[in-house]
């Protein structure tokens, strides 16, 4: 006979679709923000990448006026790009025009190192500069536009691409917080051993040291003779 699901299967399915959904939104952020520098001034972030992703940053470089306003473009001054895999080894050092775009696939899942700063080769003072990046991980570096029109594809085909690109990044960030959490546990259980072996440490050395008094406490009442 047919009957409704129980309660706890109800909350059981809700809790995962809440769980794919937050990770969708959490895959297609994108962290947009701008920044003012001098020409001799390094700014670096970070982001955390899962292992064979693409990043793509956007920028615009604007050269501050003796006003104080901001021109609509540097010309003259680019940025030049460093990024450092979470091993801090250099991936990636460039120079780049005064607006434009970077992109590179991290082969290792962790905290990645993006540092920019200008090409100037002043070395004291410098212009005000300020930066507009715009930073996209994965899915969210899709042009389905663009790849509608490459493609040839249909409005259908075009959103079907979209999910399978979206559940590919899905997997991938699922991988990447299995992976991080496996090191925290490793971590966490590691952590609980040092303690354990040091609390039995300090019972040990207690236990010696009340055995040492015991014993020179003897010695010295049958030296005394007052025993």
């Amino acid at each position: 006979t047919w009957r409704l699901p129980t309660l706890s299967y109800n909350r059981s399915v809700w809790y995962s679709m809440a769980r794919l959904l937050l990770l969708a939104v959490l895959a297609a952020t994108a962290s947009a923000l701008y920044f003012d520098i001098k020409e001799t001034e390094t700014r670096c972030f970070i982001e955390e990448v899962p292992d064979e992703t693409i990043v793509v940053g956007k920028y615009r470089t604007q050269a501050q006026n003796e006003d104080g306003s901001y021109a609509e473009t540097s010309p003259g001054t680019g940025i030049h790009v460093e990024i450092a895999d979470p091993h801090d080894n250099l991936i990636m050092s460039k120079d780049y025009e005064a607006q434009g775009r970077f992109s590179f696939i991290s082969h290792q899942a962790g905290e990645h190192v993006i540092c920019i700063h200008t090409n100037s080769t002043r070395w004291f003072g410098g212009r005000n500069l300020r930066v507009h990046l715009d930073i996209k991980v994965g899915e969210g570096t899709n042009d389905y536009e663009v790849i509608s029109k490459k493609e040839q594809l249909s409005t259908i085909e075009t959103r079907l691409y979209q999910l399978l690109a979206q559940t590919k990044q899905i997997l991938n960030e699922q991988a990447y917080q299995r992976s991080r959490e496996a090191t925290f546990r490793d971590i966490s259980e590691s952590t609980s051993q040092r303690v354990l072996w040091w609390s039995v440490a300090q019972a040990l050395v207690l236990v010696l040291t009340g055995w040492w008094q015991v014993q020179h406490l003897k010695g010295f009442f049958e030296a005394k003779k007052l025993v």
